[in-house]
C-alpha cells in the first residue's frame, strides 16, 4: 500500500471502508453542533403525539440547555486544555471534508454534555427512550475522541455533567408517574347500563381543541349509535353541550380541559353521566381518569364503568383539576393574548417574563384573614408535589381543597420567590404555605377579581367562595 504525505509526516491512507466511516462520524458531530441533532428529537418526540413523549422532548431539552450552560461556560473557561492531536484533525480524518479545528479548551466535552443530558432528561419520562438515546449520545462522544476534538476523559466529564443536569430537572420539575390516579371512590362505583352501540350518548367535538374530524370518524367507527356533533369553528360550546344534555342520556365531549370543565358543569346540573374523551394538548382530566384515548373511552360505555369523582366551585363555576388568584391568572391572559400570532410555548415564556417583571402582590382577606399574596392556587383534591409544580394525584375523591399561598409579605419577596421556584425549594421557602381544607372564603381587598379555572380567565366579584361542590361528577372511566 502506497503511503502518503501531510504536514512532512508519513501516514498510511485509511482503507475505503474506513473512509466512510469517518465521514459518517464527521456528519454525526456536525449535526450535534449547537444541539441541533437533539432539537430534531424533540421535535420529532413532540409531533409523534402522547403526553408523555411531549414532556420527554420538553425535559430532553431543559437538561440538555442546562448541561450546555456549564459545559461550555465555566468549566471550559476555568479549565485550559489542549487539543489532544496538535495537528487538526486526527490522522482519521484528514481529507474528510467538514473538519475544523476548535479554538475552544478540550476540556470538557459540550457534545458530550448535552448529549447525555438529552438522554437522560427524555428516558425519565419515556423509560423506553433511554437505551436508544443513551447509545445515540455514547456515540456522538466517540466521534469527538475518535476526531481528536477530545480526550476521552473530557467525553466521560461531559456525559457525567449532562446526566446530573437531567437528575437536577427532577426537582425543578418532578417526573409524573405513568399510572393514572386510583379512582378508589369512597361512594359505591356508579350503576349504569353498558351500551355496546353507545345508544343515548350525545358526544360535541370541540374544533378548537384539536382535530376534530379525525375524532369524530373514530367515535363514530367506535360507538355507531352515538351521536356525534361536531361545531363549526366559533359556535357556542355551552349551548350545544345543553342541547346535547336535552337530547341524551349520557353527556360526552371530546376536547381539552376547558371543553371539559364545561360539559362536567353542564352534566352535573342535569344529573347525567359524562362522557370524556381527550382531545386536548394536556388532558389532565382525561388522564388523571386512565383515558388516554378514544378506544379507552368507548370501551368504558360498552362495559357500562362508571364512578362519582370530586367536583369543586369558584364563585359557582365549576372546575375538575385547578383554580387560582393572583399573578398567574395574569400569565393565562397574557398568554391568550400571543398564541395565535407565536404559538401557545412561545406565547408562556413570553408572557412569564412579562409577569414577572411587572407583577404585585395582590391583596385578600382569606377567611377573614388580611393577605398579600403572589398567588393562590386551588386544586381540586390533593396535588402533587408540594410546591410550584403541582403535576399529578392519587385521588379523585378525597373531599379535600389543595389550597398553596405564595405570600407576597415577606422581604425580598419577588426575588426569594424567583430563587426558590429556579431551585426546587419553593416547599420549603417561608414565603410558601400549603393547607387543605372543604370550603374556602375569599373577598378582594382591590376590587373585583380576575379568576382562572382549568387554565381559563374569567371576571369574578369582590368576594366569593371556594368549595367542593355537594353533589359529585358521574364520568365513565375503562377498567384499571
Amino acid at each position: 500500500m502506497a503511503l502518503g504525505r501531510t504536514d512532512g509526516r508519513l501516514f498510511r491512507p485509511a482503507p475505503r471502508g474506513s473512509k466512510r466511516v469517518d465521514s459518517g462520524l464527521v456528519l454525526l458531530g456536525r449535526a450535534a453542533d449547537g444541539s441541533k441533532l437533539w432539537l430534531g428529537l424533540a421535535a420529532g418526540l413532540a409531533v409523534s403525539g402522547g403526553r408523555f413523549r411531549r414532556r420527554a422532548a420538553l425535559r430532553g431539552l431543559f437538561a440538555a440547555g442546562l448541561a450546555s450552560a456549564v459545559a461550555n461556560g465555566p468549566v471550559k473557561v476555568a479549565v485550559e486544555r489542549r487539543r489532544p492531536v496538535a495537528g487538526w484533525p486526527s490522522r482519521a480524518l484528514r481529507g474528510v471534508r467538514g473538519t475544523s479545528k476548535p479554538d475552544s479548551s478540550s476540556f470538557l466535552s459540550g457534545h458530550s454534555a448535552a448529549g447525555f443530558a438529552f438522554a437522560a432528561g427524555a428516558g425519565q419520562e419515556v423509560p423506553a427512550l433511554a437505551g436508544p438515546l443513551v447509545a445515540m449520545a455514547a456515540l456522538v462522544g466517540y466521534s469527538r475522541v475518535h476526531s481528536g476534538a477530545h480526550h476521552p476523559s473530557g467525553v466521560a466529564a461531559g456525559a457525567a455533567i449532562g446526566a446530573g443536569a437531567a437528575l437536577l430537572t427532577r426537582r425543578l420539575w418532578p417526573v409524573a408517574p405513568h399510572a393514572p390516579a386510583h379512582v378508589r371512590t369512597s361512594l359505591e362505583r356508579a350503576e349504569v347500563e353498558p351500551s355496546p352501540g353507545g345508544a343515548g350518548l350525545v358526544v360535541v367535538i370541540n374544533p378548537s381543541a384539536g382535530s376534530s374530524e379525525r375524532a369524530a370518524e373514530e367515535l363514530r367507527a367506535e360507538l355507531p349509535e352515538a351521536d356525534v356533533v361536531e361545531l363549526e369553528d366559533g359556535a357556542d360550546l355551552e349551548a350545544a353541550l345543553e342541547k346535547a344534555a336535552a337530547e341524551g342520556c349520557v353527556i360526552g365531549v371530546a376536547g381539552g380541559d376547558g371543553s371539559i370543565n364545561t360539559a362536567a358543569a353542564i352534566a352535573a346540573a342535569s344529573d347525567k353521566p359524562l362522557f370524556v374523551v381527550p382531545g386536548g394538548t394536556l388532558n389532565h382530566f382525561a388522564y388523571a381518569l386512565g383515558l388516554e384515548s378514544i378506544a379507552d373511552a368507548a370501551q368504558a360505555v360498552r362495559d357500562g364503568r362508571a364512578v362519582t369523582v370530586d367536583r369543586a366551585v369558584i364563585d359557582g363555576h365549576t372546575f375538575v383539576n385547578t383554580a387560582s388568584i393572583g399573578n398567574y391568572v395574569d400569565l393565562v391572559d397574557a398568554r391568550e393574548k400571543l398564541e395565535h400570532r407565536i404559538g401557545k410555548w412561545p406565547a408562556v415564556v413570553v408572557a412569564l417574563v412579562g409577569v414577572l417583571r411587572t407583577a404585585r402582590p395582590v391583596e385578600l382577606e382569606i377567611d377573614g384573614e388580611p393577605r398579600k399574596v403572589w398567588m393562590v392556587f386551588i386544586g381540586n383534591c390533593r396535588y402533587h408535589p408540594a410546591g410550584f409544580t403541582p403535576s399529578w394525584r392519587e385521588r379523585l375523591d378525597d373531599g379535600q381543597l389543595d389550597v398553596r399561598i405564595v405570600d407576597g409579605t415577606h422581604p425580598w419577596s419577588r426575588t426569594r420567590l424567583l430563587l426558590s421556584v429556579m431551585t426546587g425549594r419553593l416547599a420549603r421557602c417561608g414565603a410558601y404555605e400549603q393547607r387543605f381544607v372543604r370550603t374556602m372564603h375569599v373577598r378582594s381587598l382591590e376590587g373585583r377579581l380576575r379568576l382562572a379555572r382549568d387554565g381559563e380567565t374569567f371576571d369574578g366579584p369582590e368576594e366569593f367562595t371556594i368549595a367542593k361542590a355537594d353533589e359529585p361528577l358521574l364520568v365513565y372511566v375503562p377498567e384499571p
